[in-house]
C-alpha cells in the first residue's frame, strides 16, 4: 500500500525552479533531465542572455524617448495650426 502522506520530491516544483523555466526553459529541463552546464558554454549562453537584456533595455529607452517626441510634435502642430486659424481669420 503507497503511504498517501508523503510528498514525492520530485514533483515538487520550487520558485526558483520556476525562475529558472521563465529564464531559460531549455536549461530547465537539460537540469531536470541531469545534465551539468559547460562552464565555457555556460559562460557564453550568459553572455548572450546579458547581451540580448541589454539590447531589449536600449530599445524600451528609445521607444519611451520616441513617444515622448512624438508627443511633443503634435503639441507643436496643434499650436502651430491654432496660430494659423487665427492670422487666417484675422
Amino acid at each position: 500500500m503507497k503511504d498517501e502522506g508523503k510528498i514525492d520530491r520530485n514533483s515538487v516544483i520550487s520558485a526558483s525552479e520556476i525562475g529558472q523555466y521563465c529564464y531559460c526553459s531549455i536549461a530547465w529541463y537539460l537540469q531536470k533531465q541531469g545534465f551539468k552546464p559547460d562552464s565555457e558554454l555556460l559562460e557564453t549562453g550568459q553572455k548572450k542572455h546579458d547581451e540580448l537584456g541589454q539590447l531589449i533595455n536600449n530599445t524600451e529607452r528609445k521607444m519611451v524617448k520616441s513617444r515622448i517626441l512624438e508627443l511633443i510634435g503634435y503639441i507643436v502642430l496643434f499650436f502651430s495650426s491654432i496660430l494659423l486659424i487665427f492670422e487666417v481669420l484675422l
